[in-house]
């Protein structure tokens, strides 16, 4: 299965922020034993290349790593040199999305209007994250998918239990997820890490495949 396909089938992105080399990969363990197998290390994370090639080399085989936050094509580059196997940004960068295409990996760049969705795509997009999505809703993604029915979109910005399978049927293929989902700073025993399990499993149950 390609990675795009794989994103698409796994539904959910957890958007890690300000995790290290020490916790990343309990963090994802919890998370995959919940049901959550997608992970975006998100680039302003202090050394968040290692953090990634730890990621990489530890995690399970099924686990999927990307880097977000992605704001220029040499981050994009040192991500991808890390183990990287997509890229998402908040904005539309053109050199960014070249720089990632030229590796084979997917690019996720973000957008809000119909334009910039567009200009994206046109550009090499593989999957354009809605973002911020919470400031438009559910019905803002119903709206773009009737004229642009042939993007994939990532929605990303107020994810929560109570909205993401709003945001699904609606026709986004796919979420990100942060602090809803797994705040890094806050894990310190062993039942910290059992509740971001406990979470994961209540966001998958929360949508239908």
């Amino acid at each position: 299965m390609k990675i795009v396909e794989r994103l698409q089938h796994e539904k959910i992105v957890a958007v890690l922020r300000n995790t290290n080399v020490e916790n990343i990969v309990p963090i994802v363990h919890s998370l995959r034993e919940g049901g959550v197998k997608v992970v975006e290390i998100t680039a302003e994370t202090p050394h968040a290349s290692s953090v990634i090639q730890k990621l990489v080399e530890h995690a399970s085989d099924d686990i999927l790593v990307g880097a977000g936050t992605v704001l220029d094509s040499e981050t994009a580059r040192l991500m991808i040199m890390a183990g990287a196997q997509f890229i998402v940004s908040p904005t539309v960068n053109e050199e960014t999305i070249r720089m990632t295409k030229r590796y084979g990996i997917p690019s996720i760049p973000g957008a809000l209007t119909p334009t910039e969705i567009i200009t994206a795509y046109e550009n090499g997009a593989d999957v354009v994250k809605v973002f911020p999505a919470n400031v438009s809703g559910p019905e803002y993604i119903k709206a773009l998918k009737g004229p642009l029915p042939h993007i994939p979109l990532m929605v990303t910005g107020g994810i929560h239990e109570e909205n993401i399978n709003q945001y699904l049927s609606a026709g986004a293929e796919m979420v990100g997820v942060g602090g809803q989902l797994v705040k890094p700073d806050k894990l310190n025993t062993d039942e910290d890490f059992y509740r971001v399990t406990e979470v994961a499993k209540r966001f998958v149950s929360e949508y239908t495949l």
